[in-house]
């Protein structure tokens, strides 16, 4: 009886916990089916129009869409006309034209692929065709996808379209948009399908990942700010969306609210740490050089824009009033300092070279930087690093007190290297080539170094491999 006994008390034992994990999981599954319920109920009978807690905001004197001179109202085309005029501005803002034109022969008709964890999504054709395109939507059509990431059939949008921060956009700047697409030659072209892998080719998921990354609802100005700050504000969090890059990114790719804007890596280009710290930040660099940078592209001893940044400059920020751009730089003044972990600002490293005496007169039979350096690029920067034409619009800059040459790692500089320079502003048409069909990972990655090493931050280096993972990354 008594080994019986223990026997049985072990099969007791081990049944009582499999009833309390099927209890669990049958609890689990309840509560998940629960808020999926909800969560249906909700879309079918939820509020059909989201709160509107706009305040006025302070509007740039050129974006200012004025339905009277001197207290005379004018007549109905004028005031389309302005309408119209603030929406290209705002579009400009927003760089709509940059994710949205695939072929610049087609501008606005989509077709850009962009490569995510989840797979390669496809941007649309937002000309007024109204096949192809959105000259079937409505306004409410309009303003719901911008504010709220919902197409015009009820579809979720994905985020790649950044209706996190377009939310922010009060209604009249977003219809002032829609005014000025309506104006665009439509373009008949459906742009090729999204390439998305299980389960994130299923859209309704995207309620799950709004519940983590996104809260709706349009600006509210700080009372407490001034006007121009509150305007850099708006612009920055909402059409200009500068945290999509600027910001690193949580394990669902929505954006890390603790550290924004302390840069993240796009594409393989590094998006700079952007906030008021000294040495990771912008913290150091006067007004006008932040204003000079978001107009020409250009801050000479700071930094010279390439890659994603460059096209931001020639397609959007150039083009901004000078009132608007000022308030942008009022705001990042205010933003949190977040550290990198640099010891001294990434503009603030390098001296000029002797390494061409060094170099007469010797052979050399190995991949060696300062040769490859003086062969290919000591035509346009000097032998020495120091550019030449100092900081005309058109200068060849200097790698001494550059940002890309003096960052903790390597990437913008052998990515420059890899795909040149294209920037093109009302003050200059500039133009580096790129080396990647002339170089191999080798070549690139020794130039790299002798350039952090001898212009820049001596301690940020990159390997072959890593160079050829960069030519992936285009």
């Amino acid at each position: 009886m008594t080994k019986n006994t223990s026997r049985a008390q072990p099969l007791d034992a081990r049944a009582r916990n499999a009833r309390r994990r099927h209890l669990r999981v049958a609890m689990l599954a309840a509560i998940f089916s629960l808020f999926a319920l909800y969560i249906a109920w909700y879309e079918a009978h939820g509020p059909s129009t989201q709160r509107n807690d706009e305040l006025p905001i302070t509007q740039a004197r050129a974006d200012d869409a004025s339905h009277a001179v001197n207290g005379a109202a004018l007549p109905a085309t004028s005031v389309g006309s302005d309408l119209v005029k603030r929406g290209e501005y705002l579009a400009r803002v927003g760089d709509c034209v940059a994710c949205h034109t695939a072929d610049k022969a087609r501008p606005f008709a989509g077709g850009l692929p962009i490569n995510t964890p989840f797979g390669t999504i496809v941007t649309p054709n937002i000309t007024p065709d109204p096949d192809t395109g959105i000259g079937q939507w409505s306004d409410a059509d309009f303003l719901r996808a911008m504010h709220e990431g919902i197409g015009k059939g009820g579809e979720r949008l994905y985020p790649a379209f950044p209706y996190a921060e377009y939310t922010k956009v009060t209604d009249q700047d977003v219809l002032a948009i829609r005014a000025y697409l309506n104006t665009l030659t439509p373009i008949h072209y459906a742009p090729p399908g999204n390439s998305l892998n299980f389960p994130f080719n299923q859209r309704w998921l995207m309620v799950f990942w709004n519940l983590f990354n996104f809260t709706e609802g349009r600006f509210v100005p700080d009372p407490k700010q001034s006007a121009e700050l509150n305007r850099g504000a708006y612009l920055v969090q909402g059409l200009a969306h500068c945290e999509e890059c600027h910001t690193p990114r949580n394990f669902t790719q929505g954006l890390k609210s603790s550290a924004r804007f302390s840069g993240a890596v796009q594409a393989g280009w590094h998006a700079y740490n952007i906030t008021s710290d000294k040495n990771s930040g912008v913290g150091n660099w006067s007004d006008d050089e932040l204003v000079s940078y978001l107009s020409t592209g250009a801050a000479p001893g700071r930094a010279n824009a390439a890659g994603p940044m460059a096209e931001v400059v020639t397609d959007s920020t150039q083009y901004l009033t000078r009132e608007d751009l000022r308030s942008i730089v009022a705001y990042l003044r205010a933003v949190p300092p977040i550290s990198g972990g640099e010891s001294r600002p990434r503009d603030q490293w390098g001296n000029p070279a002797d390494d061409v005496t060094a170099l007469r007169g010797t052979a050399v039979h190995a991949v060696n930087g300062a040769q490859l350096f003086v062969a290919n690029c000591a035509s346009c920067h000097g032998w020495t690093g120091q550019g030449v034409g100092a900081s005309a619009p058109g200068a060849y800059p200097s790698l001494i007190h550059n940002s890309a040459a003096g960052a903790s790692d390597a990437n913008n500089l052998a990515m420059v290297i890899l795909y040149g320079v294209t920037r093109t502003t009302k003050q200059a048409d500039v133009l580096m080539p790129a080396f990647a069909n002339q170089l191999t990972d080798d070549q690139v990655a020794a130039i790299t170094n002798y350039v952090t090493k001898q212009f820049g931050n001596p301690q940020s280096t990159v390997t072959a491999d890593q160079v050829g993972i960069l030519r992936t990354q285009q």
